[in-house]
């Protein structure tokens, strides 16, 4: 695995105030082994099928649902599927996987790394969150009769350490405020670590348009779009009349992706269509418009995520941490088959829009590409090459 990063000094460097993943870890993990990842404001694995850039994706987006607060069975309905094949069971015939990152921020490096006992029963096994050399918090599975871990965390007070029960189907990290008094110098260095990983993970996208469903009228909902992109009319109806400069930028971005010309991009009832449903269209001028129904599946793709990169949590559908100010957070988009059905002029053209939304700091993207050649002299791409 080699990866290289062209970008400017100022996308290089972590922004203050706004924590952020800059490696991604996966010791045991599906087809990885002891592999460790560097990720920048827009990162893009690339190999061909079979090499891992899906299950990396995929166990970015669990310890960001996991730092959520999500339950493990829900992270990982299928979590044998996470096993690396060759794995043998021990003893008690137990097997599992294990995956960590790193978020950089205010307070510096902070480490997460976590063991997933996948059978016989589902449950973590082992948590480590360290920072500057120190272990903030470590849990380690000593009974396993009981659903439960033994947890202990920096005080750095009259007992160095604070051990107490943890349970073993969702992180500690993110549980530590409701367990950590924060009376303590240590007590609060775990605090801000453990919010500073919370918050680097915790606004995340996981996006794969898929073409077939943004062909037809969908009924107007909440307005905030989903995984597959298949609401894509219905966010229109709302964001071309909330944001114009944005819409406008999107506008810009079609014209540039799609063929034939485009003078703007809306949405609208279909005449006749069923009652409270909308479909997106683009107005060629003239009078002529084209239901995106006609477009290839390059053109949707395309235009799907332009859209997810020119807007943000309040359109998309993302858990953010509300407690946190939108200032000091990031939106991390998660992009599997970035360039799929994708020609070189639209692959191009989105990475470049990605790069540009990028640099200013309030969101970050990881994709998935069979080949990153093309996006070679693009600034801040930051490529890792599974097959090298």
């Amino acid at each position: 695995m080699t990866a290289s990063s062209p970008g400017s000094r100022a996308q290089a460097e972590a922004r203050p105030g706004r924590p952020s993943v800059v490696e991604l870890r996966l010791a045991a993990f599906a087809a990885h082994r002891r592999a460790g990842f560097p990720l920048g404001p827009l990162s893009l694995f690339a190999g061909p099928s079979g090499s891992g850039k899906s299950s990396a994706l995929r166990a970015y987006e669990a310890l960001a649902r996991l730092g959520g607060g999500a339950e493990l069975d829900e992270v990982f309905p299928d979590p044998v599927a996470c096993v690396p094949e060759q794995a043998r069971p021990d003893a008690q015939r137990r097997r599992g996987f294990r995956i960590g990152c790193t978020a950089d921020g205010p307070e510096g490096p902070v480490r997460l790394d976590v063991a997933v006992q996948a059978e016989p029963e589902l449950r973590i096994v082992g948590e480590r969150l360290t920072a500057g050399g120190l272990t903030l918090l470590e849990t380690a599975l000593r009974d396993p009769s009981r659903r439960s871990v033994q947890a202990a965390w920096h005080t750095a007070g009259a007992s160095p350490v604070t051990r107490a029960p943890l349970p073993d189907d969702r992180l500690g990290t993110p549980l530590l405020p409701l367990r950590v008094a924060g009376k303590t110098d240590g007590q609060r260095q775990v605090l801000a670590a453990a919010e500073q990983m919370v918050v680097a993970l915790r606004s995340v996208f996981a996006c794969d348009p898929l073409p077939r469903s943004m062909r037809t009228a969908v009924p107007l909902g909440a307005g905030r779009l989903l995984r597959g992109c298949g609401n894509l009319a219905e966010v229109l109806w709302r964001t071309r009349s909330e944001c114009g400069r944005r819409h406008g930028l999107l506008v810009d971005a079609v014209r540039a992706g799609c063929a034939g010309p485009v003078h703007d991009l809306l949405a609208e009832r279909p005449v006749g269509g069923i009652d409270g449903t909308v479909w997106a269209l683009l107005d060629r001028g003239d009078g002529l418009r084209t239901p995106l129904g006609r477009l290839g599946d390059g053109e949707l793709r395309y235009l799907a995520l332009s859209l997810v990169l020119l807007t943000g949590p309040g359109v998309l559908e993302v858990d953010t941490a509300g407690e946190v100010p939108a200032a000091l957070q990031t939106l991390t988009v998660l992009a599997d088959g970035f360039d799929r059905d994708l020609d070189v002029r639209q692959r191009k053209g989105l990475v470049r829009l990605a790069a540009r939304m990028c640099e200013r700091g309030h969101i970050r993207l990881v994709g998935a590409v069979s080949d990153a050649s093309w996006a070679a002299g693009v600034g801040g791409v930051t490529v890792v090459d599974l097959e090298a």
